[in-house]
């Protein structure tokens, strides 16, 4: 599979895998900063923006996807970057795979099995009909009637592309995201990661829970957990400075 990507800067190789609805723009700004020392690469998973619309959905298949990539671009090893389910395939990845990756990041998730969370999210997306929307701000009045939170349907809506023929269309694989949702949600596994890990967890999030710690330290014993207060679930986006500086310190070190 051709995965869709941005790449910038030179160095070492950098990987980033964006979480459940969203894009490789979802991490450029921090790709581009990075990129004074690496070589960064921001990719679409499968079903999400650009990259191929397939039937199926699971990190079995997303890690043979990230494989893939590395071999067609030449990248023997890299660091990888993972946010929630895009930091459960670069998990999967490292356990399967552990002579291809240099350090792990992983952006608030663990490697447990997670109960539904996007109920809301699935009905109010699949309630849109973006084919009929005329412009974004109709989209955003229409999923405002599910989605309370403004910064959740703006992420959303980056999701929405415009059509030739008029209205709208939306990058991800909404069907088949739906119906593999128990795929995402699921734990990963494998034997021990041994190398340098970093688990980041937002403060106002309970992705990574006080209990997680045991599971983390089995499956990564190098892991060391870092938390960002005043950032939920999207670290990256609401406190992108101290990201940057969590990540820059551990691969430095």
């Amino acid at each position: 599979m051709e995965l869709n990507y941005k790449e910038f800067g030179q160095g070492e190789p950098i990987i980033i895998l964006h979480g459940l609805f969203g894009t490789l723009d979802n991490w450029q700004t921090i790709a581009k900063q990075l990129a004074d020392e690496y070589s960064v690469f921001i990719i679409d998973q499968r079903n999400h923006g650009r990259s191929p619309h397939v039937d199926v959905h699971d990190y079995c298949h997303m890690v043979e996807d990230l494989r893939e990539f590395m071999e067609s671009h030449w990248i023997y090893n890299a660091h990888l970057i993972g946010h929630s389910m895009g930091g459960k395939t670069a998990m999967q990845f490292a356990l399967e795979h552990p002579a291809m990756v240099n350090k792990l990041v992983v952006v608030d998730i663990a490697p447990k099995a997670y109960s539904s969370a996007h109920s809301d999210i699935f009905e109010a997306l699949m309630s849109l009909h973006p084919e009929k929307i005329k412009d974004r701000n109709e989209a955003n009045e229409l999923l405002s009637q599910k989605i309370d939170s403004e910064p959740v349907r703006q992420f959303l809506l980056k999701n929405l592309s415009r059509r030739k023929n008029g209205g709208y269309e939306l990058k991800m694989n909404l069907p088949v995201l739906y119906e593999h949702y128990d795929d995402i949600l699921a734990a990963v596994e494998g034997e021990p990661f041994l190398k340098p890990t970093l688990f980041i967890r937002g403060g106002r999030s309970h992705h990574i829970e006080a209990g997680d710690g045991i599971l983390i330290h089995q499956l990564f014993p190098d892991a060391t957990i870092e938390t960002i207060e005043n950032a939920g679930h999207w670290v990256h986006a609401e406190q992108p400075a101290e990201l940057l500086r969590l990540v820059r310190e551990f691969l430095a070190n």
